[in-house]
């Protein structure tokens, strides 16, 4: 499963990459600071997973998500956030979300979900 990661918080990036980096079937294909670049990398790199900080600088998270989702229905979607309101929630899952994690609370789910995922695309 090819993943990228984006947020522009240095620690959270590393603590993905470290959840990623336990799974032999994961590829992390690459690693962003803003959506902008993270726009174009999903163009490009064609991950099966993303996952994204809602708050970044250039383009949100959910501007993101909205703008990959008019060209990729498939792809899934992780959006991560500390402002984990439903206000927010309901914006992540009206833009397409698969799941919307408080890094505060949700952040240990994640490699469940990835693994849940891994299992699907090797039975299917």
């Amino acid at each position: 499963m090819k993943v990228i990661i984006a947020d522009d918080s240095d620690l959270i990036l590393e603590r993905l990459q470290q959840m990623l980096s336990q799974h032999d079937k994961v590829e992390l294909v690459g690693s962003f600071k803003n959506g902008t670049e993270t726009l174009e990398a999903l163009r490009a790199l064609k991950p099966d997973l993303a996952i994204v900080d809602i708050n970044m600088p250039g383009l949100s998270g959910l501007q993101v998500l909205k703008e990959i989702r008019k060209e990729d229905k498939t792809l899934k979607f992780i959006i991560l956030t500390f402002y984990a309101t439903d206000y927010h929630r309901q914006l992540a899952i009206e833009a397409g979300a698969d799941y919307f994690f408080s890094k505060g609370d949700d952040f240990e789910k994640i490699p469940e979900i990835v693994e849940e995922w891994i299992s699907k695309i090797v039975t299917s």
